[in-house]
């Protein structure tokens, strides 16, 4: 999924910065899947070790990137179900 896809899911379309600082100050107490998560254009959005990280992780679940470094969302992207958009947004 992408960032914004969850800002709109949580109700709130355009907070996709703030999925990014939840989903990354969280994820290491919650367990939460943050290397599931890119941005809209297919991009991993940090930098450092933790995008080598995020794509390592992507890579082990067979999700590979494009020689731009970008990954194909109409392949690995995750349109959620009509039912859970009409429920919650």
């Amino acid at each position: 999924m992408t960032y914004g896809q969850i800002a709109k899911l949580a109700g709130s379309p355009r907070a996709a910065r703030q999925v990014v600082r939840v989903l990354h100050s969280m994820s290491k107490n919650h367990q939460l899947p943050w290397h599931r998560v890119i941005n809209s254009r297919g991009y991993i959005s940090i930098n450092g070790d933790q995008a080598t990280i995020q794509r390592q992780l992507l890579e082990n679940e067979g999700i590979s990137s494009q020689l731009d470094g970008s990954i194909d969302l109409k392949t690995y992207g995750y349109e959620p179900l009509q039912w859970m958009e009409d429920e919650y947004i």
